[in-house]
């Protein structure tokens, strides 16, 4: 237990030496049977993968991705995809794993898998064949986790995917309304693999191979183990006291951010923490006392501290949140009961190669053929589609892309994206020639980054968009519209289009990509997030002001005009976001009307494990500034009724929702929304045939609204497509 983790610049994943089971060869599929162990002349697995998903051999599907990096350095990999969790048996059915079992519960949280934002149990599974719900069980990381541990008590138990990842430290669970310890102790794993995981998974399965216990593999980046001390050499730093006066203050303050300081100047004051100015070269500052980041520790509050003082729980969430930048992040520890649960930093992003080298592997791009002709709607979503990138640095509240990708953009290379393409066009069923997306966690952040290597590995800013724009952010989409034109240019190609949410505020800094965008690539309907239109929540949120939004819309019409086209925006509104009041959402609703959109589903906030938002709704308190026990409260919306109002507005126009928009109108003091007028947002009356009723709408004159408006309904729900390569 003496290993610390340093800054060393990892191996590159191809460049490990091969395990010994390599002269096996390449599998069509990875193993889900003795017998198609026995046909590929295997005695043993080295690895076992346990998944709460179908197995699908494409690289949207995290199984498959870590399984065919297994399979590429030698080891011999096996899964059991979505197994009868009520008995140990079904967990042995491919034998003892040589090396480890790797868990995960699959590309989604279990629990958001399996209940809706209301907490109702959904009805399908998009990662299920035939879509049927009740393939996993609730908790699916800890319940896979058991019956391994039952089945062979003696092999290490590797946890990961997006489930075990937003839940690596104390967390928020909203199913429960109680904040829960880490799921590395539920679930009695042995070492949690957080983020995308690449990195961990090779080098902590060489290791086993070479003989070194799991216990002793505690200086990987990117993994959360259990430990009883503070190895020799670290020195040790109370989050709660940072802010105190003193020699303290002088390391990196985690409370800093661009809400409170002018961000330029957080980022100078940062970059001289590492001996940098803020053109990168070195200088030198005699005055600040020298830690070594890298043998640094922050103890956060403990787990049974958190429970119970909330204010302690959005102070750890923010530095938490704070400590997610590979380039100057220190390791976490929190204690639970009489252990140390230690975070080590996060995975230093893959390089071009590497995620080349990553999706290059040798995937069928089809489901295993157990599944005979059963769809597996997730695989039917995505099957034409290619991710070209991992990684967000819009850093919105509600979402947990860069907890788990991180925010530094992970950029595959042209040439390895057109391969791509043509492998689906002559290998996928049922190709028609249409790639349905060129996108990732956005459509529009593709080898987008800090101008700068030394200030982007120095900053601290949780989002490089937010309150606006960063200076040293590179905003230039050449090489995105390049790649736009190279793939519809490709033989059998005769459409590429773009199903990933635009960012549109990125996007307007770069009219000609808006342009190649709307002439090309937008299939009648483009969708885009601005969220909400009040600044209330979108200060919450961290998302632009709606100016953004029409600037983006004007560019969008004024290109779809251009090309002769009829094309419509899809703008996605969430209701019940924490800072939300019912006026923010009335404001909204009217807005809406004004606009002409009619949303068909809407989506409710839903508290996420490890996102801010979900912080904010727990605590009341707002990790986005400095929090105190007499900080900005934030109020969230958690009455059923009010949570029901505020999707009703968003809904204005279903006779449905009139009877209570008409009793929350009178008690809000705005009886003059109801009635008959253009300007009025309900009628008096329900109509006695309501599916004959049509809400009354302003009449606009320009031609170019009325294009917009002339769909009856606009789907505003965030389905989208499946998160991807999220393991």
């Amino acid at each position: 237990m003496a290993a610390i983790p340093v800054p060393q610049a990892d191996i590159a994943l191809y460049d490990y030496p091969k395990y010994w089971a390599e002269c096996y060869g390449t599998a069509e599929f990875l193993p889900m049977s003795r017998a198609e162990m026995d046909a590929l002349g295997w005695d043993s697995c080295d690895i076992i993968i346990v998944t709460g998903d179908a197995y699908v051999d494409q690289p949207s599907f995290g199984m498959a991705v870590i399984g065919r990096l297994l399979e590429a350095q030698g080891f011999r990999t096996g899964i059991l995809a979505q197994p009868d969790w009520h008995a140990k048996d079904p967990f042995m059915a491919l034998g003892k794993p040589n090396l480890c079992f790797g868990i995960t519960a699959g590309n989604m949280d279990s629990m958001i898998n399996r209940y809706t934002a209301d907490r109702k149990p959904r009805s399908d599974d998009a990662y299920t064949p035939g879509g049927q719900s009740g393939a996993r069980p609730d908790r699916c990381s800890l319940v896979y986790s058991q019956r391994c541990r039952e089945a062979y008590p003696d092999v290490p138990i590797l946890l990961g995917g997006i489930e075990a990842s937003l839940r690596r430290i104390a967390h928020y669970d909203y199913w429960q309304d109680r904040v829960r310890r880490s799921i590395l102790l539920d679930a009695q794993a042995d070492i949690l693999l957080y983020g995308n995981a690449e990195r961990a998974i090779s080098e902590v399965a060489h290791r086993l191979s070479q003989g070194e216990t799991i216990e002793s593999i505690t200086d990987v980046r990117g993994t959360a183990f259990l430990r009883r001390d503070t190895p020799d050499g670290f020195s040790e730093i109370d989050s709660t006291r940072i802010d105190r006066p003193g020699r303290i203050d002088k390391i990196v303050n985690p409370y800093l951010n661009p809400q409170e300081m002018d961000a330029c100047e957080q980022q100078r004051r940062n970059a001289r923490q590492f001996g940098i100015d803020e053109t990168g070269a070195q200088i030198v500052d005699f005055t600040m006392p020298k830690l070594e980041r890298f043998k640094t520790v922050i103890r956060l509050p403990s787990f049974e501290k958190v429970r119970n003082d909330r204010a302690l729980y959005a102070h750890a969430s923010r530095v938490l949140h704070l400590e997610t930048n590979p380039g100057n992040a220190r390791a976490l520890v929190q204690s639970h009961g009489g252990d140390d649960l230690w975070l080590n930093p996060p995975p230093l992003p893959l390089t071009m190669a590497e995620m080349d080298y990553v999706f290059g592997l040798s995937y069928q791009r089809v489901p295993h053929p157990a599944y005979e002709n059963r769809k597996i709607p997730a695989w039917e979503m995505i099957r034409f589609s290619v991710n070209i990138m991992r990684g967000c640095f819009g850093g919105c509240t509600f979402c947990s892309i860069t907890e788990h990708e991180g925010r530094i953009i992970q950029n595959r290379s042209q040439e390895s994206i057109l391969n791509e393409v043509q492998d689906i066009r002559d290998r996928v069923p049922g190709f028609t020639g249409v790639i349905s997306d060129l996108g990732g966690p956005t459509a529009n952040m593709y080898r987008i980054a800090c101008k700068s290597r030394e200030i982007e590995a120095a900053c601290r800013r949780p989002s490089c968009v937010y309150p606006g724009i960063c200076k040293n952010l590179n905003t230039d989409h050449a090489a995105l519209t390049q790649l736009y034109r190279a793939a519809r240019k490709l033989p059998g190609i005769k459409k590429v289009l773009i199903a990933s949410g635009v960012r549109y505020d990125l996007a307007v800094e770069d009219p000609e990509y808006v342009r190649e965008l709307v002439t090309h690539h937008v299939g009648g309907y483009l969708k885009i997030a601005p969220e909400h239109t009040e600044d209330g929540p979108l200060s919450k949120m961290m998302k632009p002001g709606i100016g953004s939004y029409e600037h983006f819309r004007q560019l969008f019409e004024k290109f779809s005009e251009e090309a002769g086209k009829e094309q419509y925006l899809i703008p996605y509104f969430i209701a019940a976001h924490p800072g939300t009041t019912d006026e923010d959402m009335l404001n909204l609703a009217l807005w809406l009307k004004q606009n002409g959109f009619r949303a068909d589903q809407v989506q409710a906030f839903y508290p996420s494990p490890m996102a801010t938002a979900t912080a904010m709704f727990h605590t009341a308190k707002n990790p986005l500034k400095k929090v105190t026990y007499k900080s900005e409260t934030v109020e969230s919306v958690k009455d059923p009724e009010q949570r029901k109002l505020h999707k009703a507005l968003l809904r204005y126009h279903d006779p449905a929702n009139w009877p209570l928009l008409r009793k929350a109108l009178r008690k809000m003091g705005r009886a003059d929304l109801i009635g008959n007028g253009p300007h009025q947002l309900i009628p008096k009356e329900q109509p006695q045939e309501q599916k004959d009723y049509r809400a009354p709408r302003r009449k606009h004159s320009s031609a170019a609204h009325q294009r917009r408006t002339r769909g009856k309904k606009i789907l505003t729900q965030h389905t989208g497509l499946p998160p991807r390569t999220t393991r």
